[in-house]
């Protein structure tokens, strides 16, 4: 099968790979860069667990083919924050008990992130639409909603 060549930065590193024409960027993230923070949930856009920043733009990683981030960077949960340092939003998650079994917890932080980038302060609606795409099966979305709530009013790093 005929492959083409890619140029992406991943949490702020640079990579160059081969992709097929099929190849979806969540493939491609787990497979070939092992970025398995990023979660294959439902493979068609539904959950939301393969959620990653292209370019700063929450995107379902299962719908979007390899090579359309072909030049652009792609920030996974992993990126924003670092077990030393993890960011406000990460810390947030764990302080108010919002990562229950944690498959759609990057998803989530990363719908999160996206939001408070554009919006710094945003109502409880803005908050639930952000996150409409993640689906959580643990529990229902209060805690997730008031971690994101309270990652706001501390701010961002």
């Amino acid at each position: 099968m005929k492959t083409y060549p890619i140029e992406i930065e991943l949490n702020g590193e640079q990579h160059r790979l081969e992709v097929e024409a099929g190849e979806t960027l969540l493939e491609v993230l787990r497979e070939k860069l092992g970025a398995t923070e990023v979660k294959n949930g439902c493979g068609k856009g539904d959950c939301g667990a393969c959620a990653v920043l292209v370019d700063g733009k929450a995107v379902n990683a299962c719908l979007t083919l390899a090579i359309q981030a072909d030049g652009k960077r792609v920030t996974t949960v992993r990126g924003i924050g670092t077990e030393q340092n993890p960011h406000t939003l990460q810390r947030s998650f764990v302080e108010h008990g919002a990562i229950q079994c944690g498959f759609c917890t990057p998803g989530m932080i990363i719908s999160a992130k996206a939001l408070l980038d554009r919006n710094q302060r945003p109502s409880r609606e803005e908050v639930r639409e952000a996150i409409s795409g993640n689906l959580c099966r643990c529990t229902g979305y209060k805690k997730i909603v008031q971690a994101i709530e309270d990652a706001a009013l501390k701010g961002q790093p």
